[in-house]
């Protein structure tokens, strides 16, 4: 009888078990396609570590919907191509639910194309050209009217009207010089000179030829990835802030850092909706948890901050949804806002692009900002600016394609 109870006893402790049982629930892929490698490493490598760092506060807290978040790290190598064919990947083999990532526009339109095939997700954190209105991204960077608009304005009532522009040579840099062209115009200003230089090429001697022939009041710099370096390096030979003041709209903390840029950008303009000096409480948090991630003597900058808060857009998105699926998230995100580092960051409901701060800064000689401007409150999104016409846009980015042999950048 007792061998009977002992038994019974064991059979109903193994049943409560295996009712009371409940596995961990499978962690969530999501993709983060960024360059590791390449001309772009040095800006986007930073973002990745901003974009691991939300990834990893969520999970801390208890993930999302139960799951915790596994990230899918992917090298673009600073190629459109491989970019595209990376987020194929990750969305076919990989199975992500979300992809957060590129920075230059070459690389994010062809990854656009993937991400629309797929009826997918696509967050994008760095400011752009704009002229674009897709289904399934997310733009958590400034559009021109946020970031490109309000610095022309300033620099022609504060530096003068006497403008050169120089810039990579692929389509975030030729349009926003388009766009750039017709602002000036209108307000009477006069464009001097432009000049553009393959990405990832060092090789600036035409453009500080131009530069002591011409004599304008002020350079437009929209460089991007390592030809940074080269463009400072020989700018600082023959000026200074005080004699030629530059203003940048895609040089931030962290290029000013890895790249040593500290003396040249001294007393030199960007624009950009955050800058890591803000004062104020959720910015000292997102500040001091960067660093005690990732070392005391790290920065952070725009497109670090656009990236972080993205990835806690979406999380907040999918919860609201109840489910991971794109499209429900999509639907969710809309309208949807986040007490940021820069303030207070909303998803236009009808474009999925951001409202954000508009701010113009000036670099101090340790390569921290000093805001000398800013919007009231957030500026509405405008990706197609009122200054043209969505003709115009249209063909003159068929322009481009076509005049670089179906590619988004110079070959």
């Amino acid at each position: 009888m007792r061998a009977a109870i002992i038994v019974s006893l064991f059979l109903f402790i193994t049943l409560l078990g295996m009712l009371l049982y409940r596995p961990e629930p499978e962690p969530v892929p999501v993709g983060v396609l960024h360059s590791l490698s390449g001309t772009m490493a040095a800006s986007e490598k930073p973002v990745v570590d901003a974009t691991l760092l939300a990834i990893e506060q969520i999970n801390a807290a208890g993930g999302v919907l139960g799951h915790q978040l596994k990230p899918v790290v992917a090298d673009g190598a600073s190629d459109p191509q491989q970019f595209a064919e990376l987020a194929d990947k990750l969305i076919e083999g990989d199975g992500v639910r979300v992809i957060f990532g590129c920075w230059t526009s070459a690389s994010r339109k062809r990854v656009m194309e993937v991400v629309e095939q797929h009826r997918h997700l696509l967050i994008y954190p760095v400011q752009y050209e704009g002229l674009e209105a897709p289904g399934h991204v997310v733009y958590t960077g400034a559009t021109p009217n946020q970031q490109v608009t309000p610095a022309i304005t300033w620099i022609m009532r504060h530096l003068g009207k006497r403008l050169y522009l120089v810039g990579s040579d692929y389509v975030y840099p030729r349009v926003a010089n388009w766009l750039i062209r017709r602002q000036v115009d209108i307000l009477g200003g006069d464009i001097i000179g432009e000049s553009y230089i393959h990405l990832g090429s060092s090789d600036v001697q035409a453009v500080m030829d131009d530069l002591q022939r011409l004599q304008p009041d002020v350079v437009i710099n929209t460089i991007n990835g390592s030809s940074l370096k080269a463009f400072f390096s020989a700018y600082r030979q023959h000026w200074t802030a005080s004699s030629l003041p530059v203003m940048s709209f895609s040089l931030g903390e962290s290029e000013i850092q890895s790249m040593g840029l500290q003396a040249a950008m001294n007393g030199n303009y960007v624009s950009w909706s955050y800058v890591q000096s803000l004062e104020n409480r959720a910015n000292q948090q997102f500040v001091r948890a960067f660093r005690q991630r990732y070392g005391k003597e790290r920065v952070v900058s725009d497109p670090m901050e656009a990236a972080w808060l993205g990835v806690r857009l979406w999380a907040d998105a999918v919860t609201s949804a109840r489910s991971f699926d794109p499209e429900s998230v999509l639907a969710a995100i809309r309208h949807r806002s986040i007490r940021a580092p820069e303030g207070i960051v909303s998803i236009d409901h009808e474009t999925l692009h951001s409202w954000r701060m508009a701010r113009i800064a000036r670099a101090h000689a340790d390569g921290q900002f000093e805001v000398v401007w800013q919007s009231d409150s957030a500026v509405q999104p405008v990706p197609f600016p009122l200054i043209i016409e969505k003709g115009q846009a249209s063909a003159f980015l068929k322009s481009l394609y076509a005049g670089w042999h179906e590619h988004w950048q110079a070959p």
